[in-house]
Order: C-alpha cells, then structure tokens, then sequence
C-alpha cells in the first residue's frame, strides 16, 4: 500500500493531527524528490494556492512527475483555472441544486465549504459530492445565489479554499471527510504553538539606502517574537516562496518594472495582506500623477507645470528663477535638480528628457526642514523634521559615485505637530489608499504645502522612531495582524447555521 503525503505551504497549516500519515511543508516535499527506493506515494495537495507555477502548482506537478496519485491533479488546477471548463462543469452543478426550505427567505446567497465532496448541511450533499466528481479538488469554497428572489439557487462561484480558512466549527466535518478519503480515522489536534502570524520582510542588504537598515529589521524582529509575530527578512531570490507568509512588508526601494512591484502583485493576486500595495506603488511612484491627484482635491501644493520636449523652447515665458526640475518617477532626490536661469533650466531639462517624455517643473520654496508625516491606515504613526543638507537646498545631496549627504533627522512627537501640518498629511494620504505612507510638507509664513507622497517611507532605529521607540513597530505589526486576521474572517463561510 502506497504511504500517503499530506503537503502544506507552512506546518502551521494543517492544525490537525496526522496518524499514519506524513505532513511535509511543500518546500520539504520538493526538497526530497526522487530516490532509488521511492515508492510512489498518495499525496493531498493543501497547499494555499494552486495558481499556475505556485509552489502549490509545483507540487502537483513534481508529484505526478514521480509517479505519486496527486490531488488535486495537474489537469484538475488547469480545469479549476480555465472559466471555460468550469462553466461546462458548473451546468452540471447547478443540476444538483434544488429549493433549500431551511434557508430562510431573506438570504439570497451564502458560501458553502467543502471536504473532499462532503458539506456540513445534508440539503447540499448531492452537489457537494457531486462539485468533488467534477473538480477533485480536496478543499472547494462555493458560492451559491439565489435565482430572481424565487425558490432555485445557482453556482455564482467555485474555487480552493485555502486550508487556513477551514472554519474551526466544521473541523468534524472536515476529519471525517478527510477519513473516509484516506480511509483513516483522524481527530483534531492540541492548538498549534506556533506564531500567530508569519510576516515576511523584503529587504536588499546590499542597498546603501535602504527604508529601513538591517539593526532596524532586526529589532522589529525582536519586537515581533514578544507578540508571538514571527519575522523573517526574505530577498528578490525568495520569490517562489512568497506564499509561505501569511503577509509581506516591502522594505526596498519600489518601482514599477522591478521585482518589489512583482512581489507587490504576487502578494496581492494570493490575497497576501501587502504594505506597499501595487495600487499605491503605481501611484505614490509617479510624481506627474501626485500632483494632479493633489491639486484637483484641493490640496495645496507647490506651483507646478509640466514640460515636453514640444514645450521647451517656448517654455521660458512666465518662469520666476530659481525653479525646481523633476523626473516624475526618480527618488532619493536623484532626478531633482535646480535651475537659477534659462541656460541652465535649458541644459537640465534637455538631459532629463532623455528619461522621460514628461518632466515636472516646480517653484522653488525653500525651508530648513521638511516636514516628514508617517501615516498607517489613516492614523499618524510617527512624524520627524527632515533638515536640508548642511550648506545645500536638499535633504540629500549627491556627490557622484555614489556618495551622499544627508541632513539631520529630529523625531517630534505626534502630540506636538501643528494640526496645520497633520490634517493635509492625512488628506493626502487618504487620497492613495489605507497603507503605509510618508507625507512630506513644506511649513511656510503663506501656509504648509504638501511636496509629495512616499510610499516606502524611511523607518529607522534613533530616526523616525526616536519619539515612539519600540510602539512603532508594535502598531506596524498590529496593523498587519488585523489585516491577516480581516483576510481569514472574509473568508469564513457564509452557509447557514442550525442545519
């Protein structure tokens, strides 16, 4: 008799016990391949996702390969990812659906989960074994609606249910699906001791300026071991492992055509609780699109033009000297450059539009300081005074080979920052979306001005937490707990109770 595999992403995943049976991450079950004395085993395939080339993909993939009987198998995950084939399956679904006299007339849809072609209520049995016939998936959430407000029901939707989201309350249901396809007795097992989340953190140690320096990473670390978070730092390389976590914190320098953008929509297509977010990469990236965004929402903003290679020559009309030049999507000040008269706006802009088509050019206002506001999901989680460079305009100032500058950071406490200050920060952040930003501003006799909006913004040890301390990192890694704990909740099953 074939010895049987039950695959997972993270032990963690399968809480229950396994007699008889060997549970592996997938990592392990890649890990051990194909030895001389390999006997071809029966694998359950419970990994998180099944999307194609996912390491839950892989093992179906590498398990066929071997010689193993799969489930799901290869050409089950094709069928459950191509909406032809499942429309033609789901007819046959819907057959097997008829009035649900105990459902009570007010719901007009619910999500049933699935064992192993087995459901907790006995009116949707035939087309829980049936919707395991056709798609020999091992763990199937289905949506079901109700057919113009009358008495039918339909499949609106089908797909894997991650085995996180198997609801504790129908864990018997579960071990008794799980025996009768096994043809093994199971029972639930002691709580896991294990983190009550696993956040992975995407940094580049060999970055020179980086958000967030490795002492920094690790102290979050340490502040996560004491609220039972675990932290692990992940590199560009550990990609086809990202679903491992339960969700990720980018802590590199993002854009758009690089891997933290991959990694960002990885995160996100799993449904990966993800800080930064696609979304606000592709916003807060693009200084063109900020200040558009700010300036049709009201929000006061340095004057701004923007010029085209069509533009330049006429564009010298109107220009009050000195003037800002910007490439929308450059960073660390890099692509920012001072124009003090039209020879030089000439020879800056002429280089800078060999970057871009597009290029923002400012007026010049300069302060001591700029204002730096933390925002997390709307609240202010820390703000500091970034000062300009000694003897320089700028907060960084470049010297070739990639030698810098920088001017001094003084955390403030948020309790003392003028509401002036606070109240456009958080207007404009709530522009982007519910993620981590940082708002820069410009304090001024005629009033403050938002510069514009970080989606990566710098959090450092003795820097931006010197007036929080070791509470930042806790409402960071609150804040994704909550997250990952809203993603599981979602996804609880909306079937009825009391059947």
């Amino acid at each position: 008799m074939s010895s049987q595999l039950i695959i997972v992403e993270k032990r963690s995943d399968f809480r229950w016990s396994a007699p008889e049976a060997r549970v592996l991450t997938a990592q392990e079950f890649i890990a051990e391949g194909r030895t001389p004395l390999h006997r071809p085993h029966r694998v359950i395939n419970l990994c998180r996702s099944y999307a194609y080339l996912s390491i839950g993909y892989y093992v179906s993939l590498l398990a066929e390969a071997r010689g193993d009987r799969v489930t799901p198998s290869v050409e089950t995950i094709t069928d459950l990812q191509q909406k032809g084939v499942q429309a033609l399956k789901l007819a046959g679904l819907n057959r097997c659906l008829g009035p649900l006299p105990s459902v009570p007339r007010s719901v007009d849809a619910m999500r049933v989960q699935v064992f192993f072609g087995h459901a907790e209520d006995r009116e949707l049995a035939e087309m829980a074994a049936r919707s395991f016939e056709l798609f020999r998936c091992p763990l199937l959430a289905i949506d079901l609606e109700r057919i113009g407000g009358g008495d039918g029901w339909r499949v609106a939707n089908l797909h894997p249910l991650d085995p996180r989201d198997v609801d504790v309350s129908r864990d018997k249901v579960f071990l008794d699906a799980l025996g009768k396809f096994s043809r093994r007795p199971w029972r639930a097992a002691p709580a896991s001791s294990g983190p009550r989340m696993d956040l992975a953190v995407l940094h580049d140690p060999r970055d020179p300026m980086p958000p967030s320096k490795l002492k920094t990473l690790q102290a979050m670390a340490r502040v996560g071991r004491d609220m039972d978070i675990a932290v692990e730092l992940i590199e560009k390389k550990d990609f086809p492992r990202l679903t491992q976590f339960d969700a990720l914190f980018i802590r590199e320098t993002t854009a758009i055509g690089h891997h933290t953008f991959r990694f960002a929509r990885k995160a996100a297509n799993e449904g990966m609780p993800v800080i930064d977010d696609p979304d606000s990469i592709l916003r807060c990236t693009n200084k063109a699109f900020l200040s558009e965004l700010l300036t049709g929402n009201g929000i006061a903003t340095p004057r701004t033009l923007f010029l085209t290679k069509r533009t330049l020559t006429t564009f010298e009309a109107g220009l009050a000297y000195p003037v800002v030049l910007k490439v929308p999507d450059g960073a660390f000040s890099l692509s920012v450059k001072k124009a003090e008269n039209w020879p030089q706006f000439q020879e800056i802009a002429t280089a800078m539009l060999k970057e871009s088509d597009l290029i923002l050019v400012q007026e010049f206002i300069y302060t001591s300081f700029d204002w730096r506001i933390g925002i997390l999901g709307g609240e202010v989680i820390f703000a500091a005074k970034y000062f300009m460079s000694s003897g320089h305009w700028q907060i960084i100032q470049h010297e070739g080979a990639g030698k810098y500058v920088e001017g001094r950071t003084q955390a403030v406490a948020v309790q003392d920052v003028p509401r002036e200050v606070l109240d456009p920060a958080i207007a404009a952040a709530r522009l982007i979306g519910g993620g981590l930003y940082g708002v820069d501003l410009k304090q001024t006799k005629a009033g403050v001005l938002v510069i514009e909006i970080n989606d990566n913004p710098n959090i450092d040890i003795g820097m931006e937490d010197a007036a929080a301390g070791e509470d930042l990192y806790r409402k960071l890694l609150r804040h994704f707990q909550a997250m990952v704990d809203a993603r599981h909740q979602q996804a609880l099953p909306l079937q009825k109770t009391g059947s």
